[in-house]
């Protein structure tokens, strides 16, 4: 059973965090003995951080209460920590008939716990207690596996009683479901219990084996874990295993993952908190990816929850500015045909991007004053010899306005790159085209000038070029 962990250093806030829920109320008394700070700290679990809900000052009485008479909590496991050492133990709110509980415990054991009022916790804390009681029966017998000079016929024995414990665990936790179908401990339980793929062993090639196993995990790994079940987004494990599903079963491609977040959300409550949270969370973490071509992602999930008013916490304002971004971006996406470029060259004559006669164009944004186009510069023509004669051609544009182009061919004789198309646009249109913020700034297109990569080193260029065209052999060779 995964037992929860708590990385402390640790409560963060967030605008999006839920606040207690209006309209109920809740009264949480905690005595402590052995326990005698001034403080004790009440947190919830949300998504992959801790956040702090109230803070309680010991009493007279020597306890910790916890209250609202306006709002109640939301439910959710809940973490009470001590001061000043960060230990802690966790409670549930789940569905009893009120949020008036009472906790008993000392320090040093504080999963010895005696629970009044809440028959959630007090079925978790069996549990607990029982997971703990196996814990202490098991450790001798992974002590013996440890040593490895243990005999063979010793460790098998001591092997089999391990597994004769492992099922009498599951048989305890089936009892535990089946006796209390809809009790919080039970939906923990269900969402904890790992999906094994079967062994496929009629399959000979290890390979496809995999594969196979891989393709089971991915259809079965939400079978025993409720995603509409709202009490398991206040929980340690709730988004370890939703983003586990999708940015380690799923290929790291834009189209694979926001097909795999579309089929997470549609799971939720389009109303509910975990749409929200996670809708939110995936669109900022596509937003602040670094991965080449992951922005498709990003304006696929404003395109898809934001433009269509199924972010319903979101204001216009918010909404306008996310749209404006995605319609900025969308052009320029990896696999779409680069906007053209009405340029001029070095001698004044007009050219264009649409012009570039190559297998492909590396299109160059620099500036003559640019400490990291400097640094590119001979990664640039270090590629360029050994790529100009296998149909690659450099579409070279100096980013700086009319006045300072003298400068931009100064550097180009300094630097030897006059076989390249040396390129500029007095009007500097290419800012608005190819959203350029930053140089150096470089695209790799194809024949037909589509955008194959964006956004790389120019070190990066070798690799990346060589990688398409093992890609196109291996395909051509497969295609024979």
């Amino acid at each position: 059973m995964y037992r929860f962990l708590l990385l402390l250093g640790l409560f963060t806030s967030l605008s999006l965090a839920a606040q207690p829920e209006a309209g109920g109320s809740y009264r949480i008394t905690v005595g402590i003995e052995g326990y005698e700070q001034d403080i004790l700290t009440l947190g919830y679990y949300l998504l992959d951080n801790q956040y702090i809900v109230d803070t309680a000052y010991r009493d007279d009485a020597g306890e910790y209460v916890f209250a609202s008479d306006t709002a109640g909590l939301p439910r959710g496991i809940y973490i009470m920590v001590l001061s000043p050492n960060n230990e802690y133990f966790q409670l549930l709110v789940g569905d009893d008939a009120d949020q008036k509980m009472r906790f008993r415990t000392k320090l040093g054991e504080l999963n010895d716990m005696d629970v009044e009022g809440s028959e959630e916790n007090t079925l978790f804390y069996g549990y607990l207690g029982y997971l703990d009681e196996k814990q202490r029966e098991s450790a001798p017998l992974r002590e013996q596996l440890a040593d490895t000079t243990l005999a063979p016929a010793t460790a098998a024995q001591v092997r089999a009683e391990m597994e004769a414990l492992d099922a009498e665990v599951k048989a305890y936790q089936a009892e535990v479901i089946a006796d209390h179908p809809d009790a919080f401990v039970s939906a923990i339980i269900r969402a904890n219990r790992p999906a094994l793929p079967p062994d496929f062993a009629d399959v000979a090639d290890q390979e496809s084996r995999r594969e196979l196993q891989w393709r089971w995990l991915q259809e079965h790994y939400f079978d025993g874990l409720d995603l509409n079940d709202e009490r398991l987004l206040r929980t340690p494990f709730f988004f370890e295993r939703v983003n586990y599903y999708v940015n380690t079963l799923q290929v790291r491609h834009p189209d694979t993952l926001a097909k795999a977040i579309d089929f997470v959300l549609s799971k939720f409550d389009p109303q509910g908190e975990a749409f929200k949270f996670f809708t939110v969370h995936f669109t900022n973490e596509a937003a602040a990816s670094n991965i080449v071509g992951m922005d498709a992602l990003y304006v696929h999930l404003v395109d898809a929850y934001y433009r269509t008013g199924k972010a319903y916490w979101s204001d216009e304002e918010q909404i306008a500015k996310m749209i404006e971004t995605t319609d900025r971006l969308r052009p320029l996406l990896i696999g779409q045909t680069a906007p053209d470029l009405k340029m001029v060259t070095r001698a004044g004559e007009p050219t264009t991007l649409y012009d570039v006669d190559a297998d492909y164009t590396v299109l160059y944004f620099w500036r003559y004053d640019c400490p990291a186009c400097k640094k590119s510069t001979p990664y640039m023509k270090d590629f360029y010899a050994k790529w100009k004669d296998r149909g690659v051609k450099i579409f070279s544009v100096c980013t700086k306005g009319e006045d300072e182009l003298g400068k931009c061919w100064d550097y180009v004789d300094e630097q030897q790159t006059g076989d390249w198309v040396q390129v500029a646009d007095p009007y500097q249109r290419y800012y608005k085209s190819y959203d350029i913020k930053s140089t150096p700034s470089i695209f790799l297109l194809d024949r037909n000038k589509q955008i194959l990569s964006k956004r790389i080193g120019a070190e990066q260029l070798d690799e990346v070029l060589t990688n398409l065209e093992n890609a196109k052999a291996a395909a051509a060779a497969a295609g024979k």
